[in-house]
C-alpha cells in the first residue's frame, strides 16, 4: 500500500499519482497501477477512447472520485482525503455549469464570495477574468443570452478568477462547432500559457491534443499506454494501439525473417519484403505490424535514402487541394493509404494504376501484433 509521507512525492512534481487504482465494483479496475508526474506550468491532456479511464484519473485529482488505493499529491501534499473544494483547483466542464438565473458577473463573483474575499477585491478580479476572454462588455447578461463560445470563455474565465494553481478541464469545447472549436483550442493555450497555470485537460479528440499539449497521456484499458509530447507519440508511436490511435497510419502485418543491428526485415503477405526499426518486440518475435504514416510514402521514389519499395495499385482518389489522398491495394493490404502533394510536376494518379511506394526504413516501425 503506497504511503502517505509527502517524502513520497518529489519536489519538482506539481501533481503526482502514485500507484493510483480505482474500481467501482472491488472487482474490475477502471485505473490501473497509475504512476504520473505532472510539472508546474505544463499542458498534459488525457486522452483515449471511452471507457479508457482519462475521465476517472480527472474526477480523483478532482476529488469527485476517491482512488481506490494510491496516493495523489498536490505540490507535495497528499490530498486523497481532501475536500474538492478545499484543493484549489479550477473546473471547466463540456456543459459549461454556469448559473442560469445568475449574470455573468454574478458567476464569476460566486467561487470569490465562497472563498470569503472583500467586496473590493471581488470586483477587480472579476473585470481582470473578464478582461482576459475578451468579455468586458458582457457582464451583465445571463448564460442564456450568450452564444456557445461566449459560454465556454465564461466557463474558462470562472475557472480561473481565484487564481488557482491547476485548472482541470474535462472534454470543455465538445459542444462547440469545428471554426469555434478550433480557435478556442489557441485561446485556451495562449491564456493557461500567459498565467502559468498547470492544465489537466481530458479529450478523445485527437487533433485538439496534438493542438494543445506540452505532453500526452494516451489511455486504454486503465493504463498509459505512452506518455510523451505530441511530435514524440506521431513520430515514435510504442505499441499499435498508439499507432492506430494518434493520426492517420498504415498497418501491414507481417513475419520477422532476421533481425540485427537496431534493423528486423519483414516479409509481408503480398510477398514483398521490407526493413524496420523493431520497437518493444518480443525477443524472437515471428509476428509483428508495420507502421508507416500516409504522408512519409512516396510514389515512384527515386532518392537513395528509400530502401523499402513495394509495388500498388491505387484503387480510390480523393483531392484535397494542396495534397491527393490515394487508397491503394499494397503490402497485403487493400486500404494503403497515400498522402502525395499536389504540386506542378507530381505524377498524376489514377485508379487502376500500377505505382511504386518506397518509404524510408526509420519511417516504417515493427510494432506488437495487433
Amino acid at each position: 500500500m503506497a504511503s502517505s509521507s509527502v517524502t513520497n512525492a518529489p519536489s519538482q512534481a506539481h501533481v503526482q499519482f502514485k500507484d493510483v487504482q480505482k474500481s467501482y465494483d472491488g472487482k474490475s479496475l477502471v485505473v490501473k497501477n497509475l504512476n504520473l508526474d505532472i510539472q508546474k506550468g505544463e499542458f498534459v491532456t488525457m486522452l483515449g477512447p471511452s471507457g479508457s479511464g482519462k475521465t476517472t484519473t480527472l474526477m480523483m485529482l478532482a476529488g469527485f472520485e476517491t482512488a481506490t488505493h494510491g496516493e495523489i499529491f498536490l505540490k507535495g501534499t497528499p490530498i486523497n482525503n481532501t475536500p474538492p473544494n478545499k484543493r484549489g483547483i479550477g473546473m471547466v466542464f463540456q456543459n459549461y455549469a454556469l448559473f442560469p438565473h445568475m449574470t455573468v458577473n454574478e458567476n464569476l463573483a460566486f467561487p470569490l464570495q465562497v472563498r470569503g474575499m472583500d467586496k473590493a477585491t471581488i470586483e477587480a478580479k472579476v473585470v481582470r477574468a473578464l478582461g482576459m476572454v475578451s468579455l468586458s462588455q458582457f457582464g451583465a447578461r445571463k448564460p442564456a443570452q450568450l452564444s456557445g463560445g461566449q459560454q465556454q470563455r465564461v466557463a474558462v474565465a470562472r475557472a480561473l478568477v481565484f487564481e488557482p494553481d491547476i485548472v482541470l478541464m474535462d472534454e470543455p469545447l465538445g459542444a462547440l462547432d469545428k471554426q469555434l472549436r478550433e480557435q478556442m483550442q489557441y485561446e485556451i493555450k495562449t491564456l493557461t500559457k500567459s498565467l502559468g497555470v498547470t492544465v489537466v485537460y481530458v479529450t478523445h479528440d485527437q487533433a485538439e491534443a496534438l493542438t494543445m499539449s506540452d505532453r500526452i497521456a494516451v489511455f486504454n484499458d486503465g493504463i498509459i499506454q505512452q506518455l510523451s509530447t505530441p511530435a514524440e507519440l506521431y513520430e515514435a508511436p510504442v505499441n499499435s494501439f498508439v499507432a492506430q490511435f494518434i493520426g492517420e497510419n498504415n498497418r501491414l502485418p507481417g513475419k520477422v525473417t532476421k533481425a540485427s543491428n537496431g534493423v528486423c526485415h519483414v516479409a509481408l503477405s503480398d510477398g514483398s519484403n521490407v526493413q524496420a526499426l523493431p520497437i518493444n518486440l518480443a525477443a524472437g518475435a515471428a509476428m509483428t505490424t508495420l507502421s508507416i504514416r500516409p504522408e512519409r510514402v512516396e510514389v515512384d521514389p527515386t532518392s537513395p535514402e528509400i530502401s523499402n519499395r513495394v509495388t500498388g495499385v491505387v484503387n480510390d482518389i480523393i483531392y484535397l487541394g494542396d495534397h491527393l489522398r490515394a487508397r491503394l491495394t499494397a503490402g497485403g493490404s487493400d486500404n494503403f493509404v497515400v498522402k502525395a502533394p499536389n504540386r506542378d510536376g507530381q505524377r498524376r494518379l489514377e485508379k487502376g494504376q500500377s505505382v511504386t511506394l518506397g518509404w524510408r526504413t526509420k519511417d516504417c516501425r515493427a510494432l506488437d501484433p495487433l
